[in-house]
């Protein structure tokens, strides 16, 4: 299969050189026939002179010599009866009686006649010319002929003079349109090329052309494109990475859950198969042991718990019923509960009381998830602070660096740098859909190794 610009190249030259040869051969022909028909009407002018002459001279044959000395044409004058009696080139009386010649008869019923054939007399090709005249009170035939070998040498060097000439015209179309052509394997070439690295996804080279309109506009539609496939591209891996994102988060929530939920039912495991395997077991050794399954398993009932209630607040099912309410009071019963676990640690509640129209419950367990959190990861005292508009909860600990705070809230997410540990990374997102669901508002201030403050505007 050929490229565009063979396949043009190949048609112009074929086309070239029919033209060239079609051009040859009717230059050839129209050009003969103008020729002849010129060297007619030349002949038949000097047999008008001749038969001019011939009224004033006697000696006919001397004037067909001299006449043939100047003009080179052979001349035979005829008589009415067709009897030759004259002849330029044989002897007159050798000449059979050419009443029957077609000029002849012709020049007998049309004054003129004309044709083109071998003579035997010569034995070459003439170009006859016949007119009848009167002479003298007598009819004659005057015929000249020119020799046809001699018109051809002539209209051979006309031939010579007019092809080179066309010749050059259509060698000039020739270079121009090979031009064309590799302009044209140019423009086809970049195309090609950026369609590849489009196809191949490489990086895209600059694509344009001023050539014509028409690859103009390929070179503008093919941008067009690569710019769409570009962000089709771009999109795709944007998904491709929230995907691998998802995935990666997927596997780290459950991750999570398994190693929350496996430390409890290890205890329980272990802690029952010894009570069952051991018949002789203390009673005070079986109830510490009884304990510490019941622990574990009020542990994953609360995870369970935390979960479900994750899951409804996300859906906006857990509702509830709104009381106004002491936010005091609900943050003296959290610490209260939370100061039994924490022992070591000292939870400081200050500022003044305020009454809120809330959910006390779910309020209650989005203080606690704060207060915790503060517990946890300071080494010193908590303070909680009760303000008009907001209550703080400040800590001293570790700290959050500045790009994980707008994604400690999300569901499942866990800092784990630094020691972050959020249990199953719910603590916080539960206190945003229940801050949520109150049209609250949760903002957070750290600074790492220097402490952390959450702050619930309402």
């Amino acid at each position: 299969m050929l490229k565009i610009h063979q396949l043009f190249l190949r048609t112009f030259v074929s086309i070239f050189f029919a033209v060239l040869i079609l051009i040859t051969i009717t230059t050839y022909f129209w050009s003969k026939s103008i020729y002849i028909d010129q060297i007619e009407k030349n002949i038949s002018q000097n047999i008008d002179s001749l038969s001019v002459v011939l009224h004033s001279m006697d000696n006919i044959e001397t004037v067909v010599t001299l006449l043939k000395e100047k003009t080179g044409l052979r001349i035979t004058i005829i008589d009415d009866t067709g009897k030759v009696i004259a002849e330029s080139d044989k002897n007159k009386d050798t000449l059979e009686n050419h009443a029957n010649r077609y000029e002849v008869i012709h020049a007998k019923y049309d004054g003129m006649g004309t044709s083109i054939r071998y003579s035997n007399t010569v034995q070459k090709d003439l170009l006859y010319v016949a007119k009848r005249v009167a002479i003298k009170d007598k009819f004659y035939y005057i015929r000249m002929a020119d020799y046809l070998d001699k018109i051809n040498d002539n209209f051979i060097k006309l031939t010579l003079t007019v092809v080179p000439i066309f010749s050059l015209f259509l060698i000039c179309a020739f270079f121009a349109a090979y031009l064309i052509s590799k302009r044209i394997k140019k423009e086809t070439d970049n195309i090609l090329n950026f369609l590849l690295q489009l196809t191949r996804k490489e990086q895209l080279t600059y694509i344009s052309s001023s050539y014509t309109q028409e690859f103009d506009k390929i070179a503008r539609l093919l941008k067009k494109v690569a710019i769409r496939l570009s962000r089709k591209d771009k999109q795709k891996a944007k998904q491709t990475a929230k995907l691998k994102l998802a995935n990666k988060q997927k596997d780290e929530i459950i991750s999570a859950i398994s190693h929350e939920f496996k430390n409890p039912i290890a205890i329980i495991s272990g802690y029952s198969e010894t009570i069952l395997n051991d018949d002789d077991m203390p009673p005070a050794m079986k109830e510490k042991f009884l304990n510490k399954i019941h622990g574990s398993a009020n542990k994953l009932s609360a995870l369970i718990d935390r979960l479900r209630l994750a899951l409804k607040l996300e859906e906006g099912k857990e509702v509830g019923t709104r009381t106004k309410c002491s936010l005091k009071a609900i943050c003296e019963d959290v610490i209260s509960d939370l100061q039994s676990n924490y022992k070591d640690k000292e939870i400081h509640l200050v500022g003044i009381d305020c009454k809120l129209k809330v959910d006390e419950p779910l309020m209650s367990i989005a203080i606690s998830n704060l207060i915790e959190n503060a517990i946890k990861y300071s080494e010193d005292d908590i303070t909680v602070e009760i303000k008009e508009n907001s209550l703080h909860v400040k800590d001293s600990g570790i700290g959050i660096e500045p790009a994980e705070l707008t994604k400690i809230t999300q569901k499942f997410y866990r800092v784990s740098k630094n020691g972050w540990n959020n249990s199953l990374g719910l603590g916080l997102n539960i206190v945003m859909n229940i801050l949520t669901l109150h049209k609250f508002r949760l903002e957070i201030k750290s600074k790492l190794h220097e402490g952390s403050e959450f702050i619930i505007k309402y």
